[in-house]
């Protein structure tokens, strides 16, 4: 670093969590709305629509290691992470505004689905153009074992409350109930309203958090220069990179955590209005008690992991998000859950829903610390500093959410014939037992798998702590040489 590293002060923690509220609202966007909306509203097929999702989402298998790679071996007055972020703020919000604007009066269903995938990859890159190097800075600012985690708590949080902000918007406002629309969500002037809003939300955020960190460039770490940057050294230089033993184990354990997540937020608009039955003002009121989640989550994961180490904390989250998520539903499909009229239905929900996110929430936030401290032992063997390419992976491992469960969904759904035009309450008990035996299955199998492979990874505290003070031994031999 040049100079002396800076304090971690709350003003450092907040605006670099802030930045994460772009990455939370286009999120939100895409888990749960996207797929209601171009299938159950626009009309087009389930199977189509995820299909285009699922297309965008392999455009990022290409891109996203790539935008990462390019950062870290940036060279600019603006250091390696700032110029993408700053590159990103325009493009971003006018292609995730278009995404909910689509002109449907020119677009057969074969151009609907074309304008989908070819929109949503836009919105997939520049999302990416920002979040990857964006994220990636954590790693920079403090090498510290749980100060990372702290940060990445805080980044968590916003982006799940940028998310549930846009999501009470939507559900309050945009897709509020009207006699024409009982049901919110069907109706369809609401959606280019939340485009708007949605985009703005974006655009403030990247400005806020970029600016805000921008006069701390001069102490994020460099990359070591070098004399040409070939395609034959980059693919080398990932293939030696991306063949790290601990990073694929996260990669591998974060993408099935990520699929599972995907359907069920794909799962979750039809799981709340026809499996539950709930109008859009409980919707939204399902909401307001997820942005609890998201606070106790950023303040309990780093406790957690501090008092439990890493690996230890993530392993039990993961056991316990298993065994819950699929809980509520299994219950109902047993008869043993009481019918939609209960009247202490919903507060279950409400209490159900929010644990098992509080849940994941916090795996997230573990997980990403991990991966933040493979990246001194990967120093450690190449000699490079490569938080951006370790970072795309886990940013494409959750775009594995919407990408490859949201597939699933459309799929699950044209398979068990989900009914186009029925309103909530008239849909067969068949369908609706199908629906949640397919939502349950997928919350319990999936995390199952994420936990095996969990158990491979292999850094400690005093791993890392050993690491970091070999690493700095090295970086103070080098600057008194010079």
């Amino acid at each position: 670093m040049a100079g002396n590293k800076p304090l971690i002060t709350n003003r450092i923690r907040w605006l670099y969590g802030f930045g994460s509220v772009a990455y939370g609202v286009k999120e939100n966007g895409f888990a749960y709305l996207l797929l209601f909306y171009y299938s159950q509203v626009l009309g087009l097929s389930g199977t189509l629509t995820g299909l285009a999702l699922l297309i965008a989402l392999l455009f990022d298998a290409v891109s996203d290691p790539l935008v990462g790679f390019w950062s870290d071996n940036t060279h600019s007055r603006w250091g390696r992470r700032h110029p993408f972020m700053y590159a990103s703020v325009v493009p971003v919000g006018i292609s995730f505004y278009f995404l909910w604007n689509p002109p449907l009066e020119y677009l057969s269903e074969t151009g609907l689905f074309v304008y989908l995938c070819v929109i949503a990859i836009f919105v997939r890159f520049f999302i990416t153009l920002y979040e990857i190097p964006s994220t990636a800075i954590v790693a920079e600012i403090t090498d510290d074992y749980d100060e990372r985690t702290r940060l990445l708590g805080l980044r968590y949080m916003f982006g799940w409350q940028g998310g549930l902000c846009i999501a009470l918007l939507a559900w309050g406002i945009f897709l509020a109930a009207t006699d024409e629309f009982p049901y919110g969500a069907m109706n369809p002037a609401g959606y280019p309203m939340y485009g708007l809003a949605a985009s703005c939300m974006i655009v403030v955020s990247i400005l806020v958090s970029t600016i805000g960190l921008h006069r701390f460039i001069p102490f994020l770490q460099a990359q070591r220069r070098v004399e040409r940057l070939t395609a034959r050294r980059m693919f080398l230089e990932l293939r030696t990179t991306l063949a790290n033993k601990d990073f694929l184990v996260l990669f591998a354990a974060g993408l099935f955590t990520a699929i599972a997540w995907g359907a069920s937020a794909g799962f979750d608009s039809y799981i709340n209005n026809f499996f539950w039955g709930f109008p859009s003002e409980k919707i939204f009121w399902l909401n307001v008690g997820i942005l609890v989640s998201a606070v106790v989550a950023a303040f309990l994961a780093p406790m957690l992991a501090k008092r439990y180490d890493k690996k230890r904390t993530a392993i039990g989250l993961y056991i316990a998000y298993m065994c819950l998520s699929p809980a509520l539903i299994a219950l109902r499909l047993l008869d043993v859950l009481p019918g939609n009229d209960w009247p202490y239905l919903f507060p279950l929900v409400m209490f159900w829903v929010g644990l098992v996110i509080a849940i994941y929430i916090m795996f997230g936030i573990v997980q990403s610390s991990m991966l933040a401290d493979v990246v001194e032992q990967s120093q450690m063997k190449t000699g490079r500093r490569e938080e951006g390419l370790f970072f795309a992976a886990r940013t494409f491992s959750q775009k594995a959410a919407t990408g490859i469960g949201t597939f699933m969904v459309g799929i699950i759904l044209d398979v068990i014939s989900f009914p186009k035009d029925l309103k909530p309450g008239e849909v067969s008990q068949g369908v609706l037992f199908d629906l949640g035996f397919a939502y349950g299955t997928t919350m319990a199998l999936m995390p199952l798998f994420a936990i095996i492979i969990l158990s491979f990874y292999g850094i400690t505290r005093a791993d890392h702590v050993g690491r970091v003070k070999k690493l700095d031994a090295v970086a103070s031999s080098q600057t008194e040489i010079k």
